[in-house]
């Protein structure tokens, strides 16, 4: 079966979201600076907030809710994920986020941790669908921006509930629902069961977000052809390749237009003979090519006169050192700009992701981790990168024979 695109825009409510790409909000890692980080890099369509106590929210005393709370204009659109079990909690604290200027608000119903499931709080509601009826119905009085959803399936394989929960959520007026395509039980191992997002996308028809096991823009293509899902949400492929978003973007350019320029070639990349396509273009291309809008003629001309392509191409870009370097130095930069607190510990959490594949990298993890502070760090990164380039630059280098 051909791959689909992930469609190139989705609408929840009255906010656009363009590309229909997702980054899943994950604790200790979707802060302001990361949120801003992924959506400089380009091709992600809208970034989510760390997951949020709703009792926080309300204590103002609590500083750490206000500081996941805190973002800047150029984050839109962005939603907030609250988690909590008390229906009026709840939906004060959605008013709240409304008041901040979010765009939407999300509620957690998928997070396995034992301290929240303790609390009647994430996954741990799974098991009491009246109760999360409730609170889908005293939020969705309170505010007037999207309400959206993230659960699992279920606790465990017995008690698959997922079905059950979108419908709910679809009569209670929710916007859109989100699934990571695990149970409670299953953590975060073994293998997404794509199907059940396939069985909420039947089910209902708000839009229906998908989620589990993308690893590469294959997999997103791959998701959306398999359960029809109207949006793909990425989670802990984000830190380990920043670049996932802009690499389904051009990939999706490919599998709508690659094929058609060059039949024979499959492998071959519009991300490369798109090149010096215009924006306008290529979103209508993708648009035509999802079936929801119909593609000019003139359009099409103007993406073959750009063609540039050769059979060895890739069909997105992979980041070189010199890439991985200017990545690492501008995210730890923008840590130290911000003033976190933590920022050093984000900086040695984050290095395991960053240098993974980096040829030396446990050199350069093991004197990321000795830093005794957030500039010492940033001092490791550009000594061990600038020593790296510098090898490459003179390996590029032949002697001239005479």
């Amino acid at each position: 079966m051909p791959l689909k695109p992930v469609p190139a825009s989705l609408t929840i409510g009255a906010v656009t979201i363009s590309p229909a790409t997702v980054l899943a909000p994950m604790a200790g890692v979707t802060d302001t600076v990361f949120r801003r980080f992924i959506r400089n890099l380009g091709g992600c369509g809208l970034i989510m907030t760390e997951f949020t106590s709703a009792d926080g929210v309300l204590r103002m005393k609590d500083q750490k809710a206000k500081r996941y709370l805190h973002f800047y204009e150029d984050e839109h659109p962005i939603s907030a994920q609250l988690f909590g079990s008390d229906p009026r909690v709840m939906a004060e604290a959605a008013r709240l986020v409304e008041g901040l200027g979010f765009d939407l608000v999300d509620l957690n119903l998928g997070c396995p941790a034992k301290k929240v499931v303790k609390c009647n709080g994430g996954s741990g509601l799974l098991r009491d669908l009246p109760a999360i009826g409730k609170i889908f119905e005293a939020v969705r009085a309170a505010v007037k921006i999207p309400f959206t959803v993230k659960f699992r399936a279920g606790w465990n394989d017995e008690e698959i509930v997922c079905v059950e929960l979108a419908r709910m959520a679809e009569s209670c007026g929710l916007a859109a629902v989100a699934l990571h395509a695990r149970t409670r039980e299953m953590g975060y191992s073994g293998q997404a069961r794509w199907e059940w997002i396939a069985a909420i996308k039947d089910a209902v028809k708000i839009p229906v977000i998908g989620n589990g096991d993308i690893r590469s823009p294959e997999d997103a293509c791959a998701m959306v052809t398999q359960t029809g899902c109207d949006a793909v949400m990425i989670g802990r492929t984000a830190p380990s390749n920043p670049w996932i978003f802009r690499q389904i973007e051009q990939y999706c350019d490919y599998v709508c237009v690659g094929p058609a320029l060059r039949p024979g070639h499959a492998e071959q990349s519009s991300a490369s003979f798109l090149g010096s396509a215009s924006t306008s273009d290529l979103r209508q291309i993708r648009e035509g090519c999802d079936g929801s809008r119909a593609v000019n003629a003139d359009t099409l001309e103007r993406a073959l006169a750009a063609s540039r392509v050769s059979p060895d191409e890739n069909s997105y870009d992979e980041p070189s050192e010199a890439d991985r370097y200017q990545m690492i130095r501008t995210y730890f930069q923008m840590l130290i700009e911000e003033e976190l607190p933590d920022a050093i510990g984000k900086m040695k959490q984050f290095a395991s992701w960053f240098t993974h594949g980096v040829p030396g990298g446990a050199a350069l993890r093991k004197a990321i981790y000795e830093s005794k502070n957030a500039p010492e760090v940033l001092s490791r990164v550009e000594e061990f990168f600038e020593a790296e380039l510098a090898v490459h630059t003179r390996a590029s280098i032949r002697p001239v024979r005479h």
